[in-house]
């Protein structure tokens, strides 16, 4: 199985120091989004546990202790570098400080287990898509060396974000056309990787990958194994990544990306921070007389 750290908010960033409890004791647990008093405990042990999946947009907090889980298990860093600033992204380093730290992050955990995340891509009066590609530019040919792929998508226009973004302007077929090919171009000059997740348009014609962000393919290939035959189902339209498990919580990252899709309102990740404990198996809160909790179904996929 996978353990997913980073899809419902950025544990190594604000939670490390939890995160490396759970590893210390070996266990952890995860409330369902759906059915909150619904709790699921899956054993961090390497015997089940193929591969541990990281995603954030700062490693600064983990970095000097992510040995702790390195030497035991397999892991995939994804990082989250994007051309915003300080008016979409308030919490995020900047990027010249986010390029040192993937730089050092590589170095630890090797090429081949790094994927850069350029996404999601949205325009705005000031992200226009000649920003973008100028910045884009930029990136690539710092973060190239250190990283094994690049991956991108558009923005997804869901019902929040028009209340949080209106500065938005809609992505026309012609944007993403110029933007992909203009991203295509420069990808190809510096020898990057560039690939889709989570988007129905194909750009190959561009020299850009139809890919999932995580697949047996790509993780097998980083890791150096095999893995068996498995559904690449995604968790939404578009989307061609394996099945995963994800021991975080919506509603806790401190970000405060304006964008996020994991937070319903920046007020109410400030609130469940404060319910963190770093003791705790749950990410945020405690286990109560009224939860269930089951034993995640867990099992190794390499052959």
């Amino acid at each position: 199985m996978i353990i997913n750290t980073g899809g419902r908010t950025d544990t190594v960033n604000y939670y490390s120091d939890w995160l490396l409890k759970r590893f210390e004791e070996g266990y952890v647990c995860s409330r369902n989004p759906l059915f909150p008093n619904r709790i699921t405990k899956y054993m961090l042990d390497p015997a089940v546990v193929d591969c541990v999946v990281f995603c954030s947009k700062n490693y600064r907090p983990i970095l000097s202790r992510l040995h702790w889980i390195t030497d035991r298990f397999n892991v995939f860093c994804h990082y989250t570098i994007t051309a915003y600033g300080k008016d979409i992204e308030p919490n995020v380093p900047d990027i010249n400080e986010s390029i040192a730290t993937l730089v050092e992050l590589s170095g630890k955990v090797g090429k081949k287990r790094m994927a850069w995340r350029y996404d999601p891509v949205f325009l705005t009066e000031t992200y226009t898509i000649a920003k973008h590609l100028e910045t884009f530019d930029y990136m690539a040919s710092q973060i190239t060396p250190y990283v094994s792929f690049c991956i991108f998508s558009f923005v997804e226009m869901y019902k929040q974000l028009g209340v949080y973004m209106p500065e938005l302007i809609p992505l026309t077929v012609t944007d993403k056309s110029v933007l992909a090919k203009g991203m295509g171009h420069i990808a190809a000059r510096y020898g990057l990787r560039l690939q889709t997740c989570g988007t129905l348009e194909n750009y190959e014609r561009y020299g850009i990958y139809v890919s999932g962000c995580m697949t047996t393919t790509n993780l097998g290939e980083a890791l150096g194994c095999r893995f068996k035959k498995m559904a690449h189902k995604g968790t939404r339209i578009g989307c061609q990544c394996m099945p995963t498990h994800d021991i975080g919580a919506y509603n806790t990252c401190l970000n405060g990306c304006k964008y996020c899709y994991a937070n319903k309102k920046p007020e109410l990740a400030i609130e469940n921070n404060k319910l963190h404990d770093p003791a705790s198996p749950l990410l945020i809160g405690h286990i109560g007389s009224i939860d269930i909790i089951q034993e995640g179904r867990q099992k190794s996929f390499i052959f």
